[in-house]
């Protein structure tokens, strides 16, 4: 099974706002994630899953949260209390990949878990106060590469 982070990112490495919000709204970028991600899991935070408001159709929802009470009811939703106990849950069901779509503590926790990394560089620096994790470029190589109209897909491998 592989582990993919997929993320946008701008150029000053933001991601989002504490709050859960995206400080973009870039309908191809969307696009691009929906047609990436559909029809395997995606992982998330719990703060990811709130700003959504639902769950993303056409995939199973994973949602990871510390609050061992919560209760989170939908058909494609499961959620467990941490990042290793839902990939052990998608490696026993033998899904061929899965996607890890944040926040930046979830991609903190997966980067070095991950197999490989679909990230959309964004052409213009954003405010926010959520940041993509550093990550070391010597150990990873780039697949391809694919330029759009405000950013640019980057698929990155594991060496």
């Amino acid at each position: 099974m592989k582990v993919i982070i997929i993320a946008a990112v701008s150029k000053n490495g933001v991601i989002g706002l504490s709050n859960g919000k995206m400080p973009w709204h870039i309908k191809e970028e969307f696009r691009h994630f929906k047609e990436t991600t559909f029809g395997f899991p995606v992982i998330m935070g719990r703060k990811t899953f709130e700003t959504l408001g639902k769950p993303l159709s056409g995939r199973l929802n994973i949602v990871i949260t510390r609050n061992r009470n919560i209760k989170l009811k939908a058909e494609s939703l499961k959620v467990f209390n941490d990042l290793i106990s839902a990939i052990k849950y998608c490696n026993e069901n033998h899904f061929e990949k899965i996607f890890i779509i944040g926040g930046g503590e979830i991609y903190s926790q997966s980067i070095s878990l991950s197999d490989e990394m679909i990230l959309s560089h964004l052409d213009f620096d954003a405010e926010g106060d959520v940041y993509f994790p550093e990550f070391d470029k010597n150990d990873w190589e780039i697949k391809s590469t694919s330029k759009r109209e405000k950013f640019e897909v980057v698929h990155y491998v594991r060496k």
